[in-house]
């Protein structure tokens, strides 16, 4: 069979491109290596109750066009991202709020929360801010970031404050209200019945064949030469076999069980930000969809360093990296026939929406 397209991945990036070439009457061969579609979004069905696989996924955008682009392959629930931070048992609202402040310190009012802050900031006596820590005290000051920022952020990276870029934490949400939406985004949600669904409509084409549990590398050189354009959405520098030098990247470990209890911790996402708690959070799944399951099914989640073999979950974007990034992207511009996209083959993490513009965006230059 005559095929336009080979996509190296199943994720929400290779199958927009996937639907929207066949859209186009394009002939679409989709290979992953797990045994399911939908990549790190892919949830599965446990005890009536649709569990995120490889970590929350809660979709949000300001974009009104992604919004409805994904809305026609899912309906939405009213889901809002209000996760709490758990600090040796003292439970606080995230993102950093009114309702945190007023806990940490008794303060009541904006103007008492910022003189608070302010006043903790003129203490650390800090100008320019270097690293994470400092950058972090000079947003929320020491008390906050002690509390729920630091334990946190070096479990999360697997490095002290003081040796990561500000950069990482310049997006914190700082809230002087008392609102516990974490995202300022417009829209936002999770689709009623899990992401797989989304996933499985954009692959369900005519034109379009799925090859599961397959490696793209292990027939490399056979594919490149089969296929007339490959997307490929694996990791760059594997693709260029690594010639210089692994990215980096931290990795998750998850641990789920299923508990003949209703209800686990009253909350889908509850962060643990003290240092001596060896996972950063617990996912309790069935709060992203209002569930009323007699059971419930919760995912603790460790952070551990990324080794060839592993998945690959965040890039660490520090300067070394990003010089090795570029590197790669001059051989993939040089590179023909080959399309790179995606969390992995653009080095970069990714939120959902964003892939879906990402891909979009391929599709109209690639596409016309």
């Amino acid at each position: 069979m005559t095929y336009d397209y080979l996509i190296v991945g199943a994720g929400l990036f290779g199958s927009t491109f996937a639907y929207e070439a066949a859209k186009r009457g394009k002939r679409v061969k989709v290979i992953d290596k797990r045994n399911h579609v939908a990549g790190n979004i892919y949830t599965e069905n446990i005890e009536g109750i649709n569990v995120h696989k490889y970590g929350a996924h809660i979709f949000h955008t300001n974009d009104k066009e992604i919004w409805d682009y994904v809305n026609q392959f899912a309906e939405f629930n009213r889901y809002t991202n209000s996760p709490i931070a758990n600090y040796k048992g003292e439970i606080y609202n995230m993102p950093f709020n009114m309702n945190t402040f007023n806990k940490l310190w008794g303060v009541v009012t904006p103007e008492q929360a910022k003189e608070k802050i302010e006043e903790q900031k003129e203490a650390a006596s800090i100008e320019r801010p270097q690293n994470l820590e400092e950058q972090a005290i000079s947003l929320i000051g020491t008390d906050v970031y002690h509390k729920l920022v630091k334990g946190y952020t070096e479990k999360q990276w697997g490095r002290k404050a003081t040796n990561l870029p500000a950069f990482i934490i310049k997006r914190l949400p700082v809230r002087f209200t008392y609102d516990n939406n974490y995202f300022n985004d417009r829209y936002q949600g999770i689709p009623i019945g899990g992401y797989t669904q989304i996933v499985e409509k954009m692959l369900s084409s005519d034109l379009i064949d799925v090859e599961l549990g397959v490696d793209f590398f292990e027939k490399k050189e056979d594919y490149l030469n089969q296929f007339p354009k490959v997307v490929y959405t694996g990791m760059i520098d594997q693709f260029f076999d690594y010639q210089f030098g692994e990215l980096e990247y931290r990795s998750l470990k998850f641990e789920t069980s299923i508990l003949n209890q209703e209800n686990f911790q009253g909350n889908a996402v509850v962060n643990y930000t003290d240092a001596e708690t060896p996972y950063t959070r617990i996912i309790e799944h069935k709060h992203f969809e209002f569930g009323n399951q007699p059971k419930t099914i919760i995912t603790k989640e460790y952070p551990a360093d990324w080794h060839r073999g592993e998945e690959p979950y965040y890039p660490i974007n520090d300067s070394v990296n990003n010089e090795k990034f570029k590197k790669y992207m001059e051989l993939a511009t040089q590179t023909q026939n080959i399309i790179f996209g995606g969390r992995l083959g653009m080095y970069k993490y990714y939120d959902m929406h964003q892939v879906i513009g990402a891909a979009l965006s391929v599709v109209k230059r690639e596409l016309v």
